[in-house]
This record gives structure tokens, C-alpha cells and sequence, in this order.
């Protein structure tokens, strides 16, 4: 248990220096570019009438693979990127990969922003809508 708590407190710490560290501009570039991507897919829901993407992911349990792989489709790129980046700062930094943090790290950096826009931006566009379009299910 010594061992995982360990990797967890040594995960965190790494990840808290990251932003002062080599490549740290991605710190930036990369919550940017997960918010625009998610942007124009909520906009993209609203024009169409899907409903909201977290909250229906979770809760249409016929629809969550089609809607998984649709925002897959959206972020594998960035995140594919996000990963590169992260491994490119701990060969520089600690001359070794360690898989979970970059994996963390890239999550945090590329898929937590665009699962947390998309369906705000989709429910924001469709308020104010001249011609509101009726959900699609």
C-alpha cells in the first residue's frame, strides 16, 4: 500500500511542478484548445437539437458508445498530443516516463475542459436560439 500511496504523493507533486517546468506553455495551449474544440461541438448539439453531451452520456445508456466515440473522435488528437508533450517534459525532467502521470496529466490538460464546456456552451446556444430547435433523443 506504502508503494501506491507513494506513486499517487510523488504523481501529485510532479504534476503541481509541471506548470513552472520545460514545456510549460502547453499548460495553456492545451485547456485552450480542449475549450474551442468543445466549443464548436456544443454549438455544433445545439444547431441540431442533441441534448446536453456529459449528461447524456451518463444517463442514455443506449446512446453513451455512439456519444463516447463521437467526443473521442473530437479529442483524440489534442489528447494523442497532450501525451507526446508529457512524455517530451519527464524525459527532460526526470530522464524517465512514467505512464499514469502522463496519462493523468493529459486527461487533466485535454479532456477534462471539453467535457466540462460541451454541455454548458450546448445549453447556453440553444437559450438563446432565435428558432430553437426541439431535442433530438
Amino acid at each position: 500500500m506504502s508503494f501506491i500511496t507513494d506513486m499517487i504523493i510523488r504523481g501529485w507533486d510532479n504534476f503541481l511542478a509541471r506548470p513552472d517546468g520545460a514545456v510549460n506553455l502547453r499548460f495553456y495551449i492545451q485547456p485552450t484548445l480542449a475549450s474551442i474544440i468543445a466549443i464548436r461541438a456544443g454549438l455544433k448539439d445545439a444547431r441540431i437539437g442533441r441534448p446536453a453531451y456529459l449528461w447524456k452520456a451518463i444517463t442514455n445508456r443506449e446512446h453513451r458508445a455512439e456519444l463516447l466515440r463521437g467526443g473521442w473522435k473530437d479529442m483524440r488528437m489534442p489528447f494523442l498530443i497532450a501525451c507526446v508533450l508529457d512524455a517530451i517534459y519527464q524525459i527532460i525532467t526526470h530522464r524517465w516516463i512514467y505512464p499514469l502521470e502522463m496519462l493523468f496529466t493529459a486527461t487533466l490538460l485535454a479532456l477534462v475542459p471539453y467535457l466540462l464546456l460541451r454541455g454548458p456552451v450546448n445549453r447556453l446556444a440553444s437559450a438563446f436560439s432565435r428558432n430553437p430547435v426541439p431535442p433530438a433523443e
